[in-house]
């Protein structure tokens, strides 16, 4: 077997241009609340492996590969400027830069694309917001990890509490079980960090980050002031309440406003990121982050009308199960619920088409929608069937959706994937709402197929995390500003 030396020194030499990324990634973050990007997925806390790999998947719009000895230059002039709290991502720098013709050198160039991060125009770093977390299940305990991972310079979103069932005479042995299944995911691996518990406190300590856990079984009995907590954004995972006047009963002191991680019924706004956020009246104290199926049609279908015009459609997603289903056969109020998640594919129904008027109002189309829950314990695929109003072809559909994930307000939602021989779980801890597979899809006359897969979890959290920063006042700006 011969060993190719130039490929051997080639990654040799990006591998220690990567390790040379991180200290400056890492102190951005922590002293001047920048989180640097790639394409839209951030290098925070990454290795120096995660960090290649990232290059690697992210694709210019040309189709070139990313190397660090384009991006590295841009984060060194980065590390030079007084920034304020942003994402700034240097994909999207090295891109234009090529196309520049106006002779600049790198470090000019990168001042120049992100001004509005720096001198009089840079937001100040303020006090952040306090987050209480009602319900610490699967979708909980990932938006903990998100929490504690962007705790930055700690002014941003500060996760102060947790209130879940049960304590009394075994509330100690309940927070160290708490306490293990946010170190331990079978599904989305192991904590990036440490996790200790203070037990004469009632607190799970993560990576410095001081949780209080706090038994409850109605909202009714906390006073969140008593445990030192203000004018915080409380997160229910719990699903229990989804009308206004059941999610008022969070409304107690110490808190501000409430987000539900699950359709909101009647006049509760329905928030999709990337979409609607912009929507939410300064004034809102309850919404909610639909599903996370609605989280995954509504940019693609959002991008279609917008270029092509829908005019109607129908949308079926084959869906991991979930844990409202029966391990093996047994009493459920759903009757196909109730049979073995794990053994069968479950014709269910989804609320996820008739959301989409709540967050897309000016679409006139018709959607209709159906759903198969099938034995895989994470990430689903969306098949968005569209009737649109002019025909098109594969091609141009194909371009223009690869373009939006690239360079539009919707990148952070929507990604974009042409690997052929691509799985479901390749999709696990995408921080996408939704990820078009280009080989799967179809377009021909005035018809489009989408084949969407998405992270119901993760991907789902990470929108939520998004929508509670929008409405905190902590959802920094982007440079250089994505297209409109």
């Amino acid at each position: 077997m011969t060993v190719n030396d130039d490929s051997f020194t080639n990654w040799k030499n990006r591998e220690e241009i990567a390790e040379s990324m991180i200290p400056i990634i890492g102190k951005l973050h922590r002293e001047r609340d920048v989180t640097v990007l790639l394409h839209s997925r951030s290098l925070v806390n990454k290795s120096v492996v995660s960090i290649l790999k990232t290059h690697r998947f992210a694709r210019q719009i040309a189709g070139e590969e990313l190397s660090v000895t384009e991006t590295f230059p841009f984060l060194k002039a980065l590390g030079t400027l007084d920034l304020g709290p942003s994402q700034i991502d240097i994909g999207m720098l090295a891109a234009m830069y090529r196309t520049d013709d106006q002779g600049l050198s790198v470090g000019d160039f990168t001042a120049r694309a992100v001004a509005g991060a720096t001198g009089a125009d840079k937001i100040e770093h303020g006090e952040g917001r306090d987050v209480v977390l009602y319900g610490f299940g699967r979708i909980g305990r990932l938006v903990a990890r998100l929490l504690i991972e962007k705790a930055g310079s700690g002014n941003g979103l500060r996760l102060r509490a947790v209130v879940v069932r049960g304590g009394g005479d075994r509330a100690a042995e309940d927070l160290v079980k708490r306490a293990s299944l946010l170190r331990r995911d079978s599904i989305h691996g192991q904590f990036q960090g440490t996790i200790t518990v203070d037990e004469a406190n009632g607190s799970i300590i993560a990576n410095g980050n001081t949780i209080r856990v706090i038994h409850a079984d109605d909202p009714a009995e906390v006073d969140y002031t008593a445990y030192g907590i203000k004018d915080a954004v409380l997160i229910d995972n719990t699903g229990k309440w989804r009308d206004r006047e059941g999610l008022s009963k969070h409304l107690r002191p110490g808190i501000d406003k409430v987000v539900l991680t699950a359709p909101g019924k009647g006049d509760v706004p329905n928030i999709v990121h990337g979409v609607n956020h912009d929507m939410v009246k300064p004034d809102e104290r309850i919404l909610s982050c639909a599903s996370c199926t609605t989280n995954a049609i509504v940019p693609p279908l959002k991008a279609m009308d917008d270029e092509y015009g829908v005019l109607r459609g129908h949308v079926e997603t084959v869906h991991s199960f979930t844990n409202d289903q029966n391990l093996l056969d047994n009493y459920h109020k759903s009757e196909r619920r109730g049979r073995s998640a794990p053994l069968n594919m479950v014709i269910t129904e989804t609320g996820a088409a008739s959301a989409v008027a709540k967050a897309l109002p000016d679409l006139k189309a018709r959607i209709t929608g159906s759903s198969i829950r099938v034995p895989v314990p994470d990430v689903s695929i969306a098949i968005l069937n569209l009737q649109l109003a002019r025909e098109v072809t594969r091609e141009e559909v194909l371009e223009y959706l690869r373009d939006v994930s690239l360079t539009s307000p919707m990148r952070r939602q929507l990604d974009f994937i042409s690997a052929p021989d691509a799985v479901s779980s390749d999709f696990i801890g995408s921080r996408h709402a939704s990820i078009v597979d280009a080989g799967a899809l179809k377009a021909e006359g005035d018809n489009a197929i989408l084949y969407l897969w998405y992270d119901n979890e993760f991907g789902y959290s990470c929108q939520v995390i998004r929508v509670v920063q929008h409405v905190s006042g902590v959802e920094y700006p982007t440079y250089p500003a994505p297209a409109a």
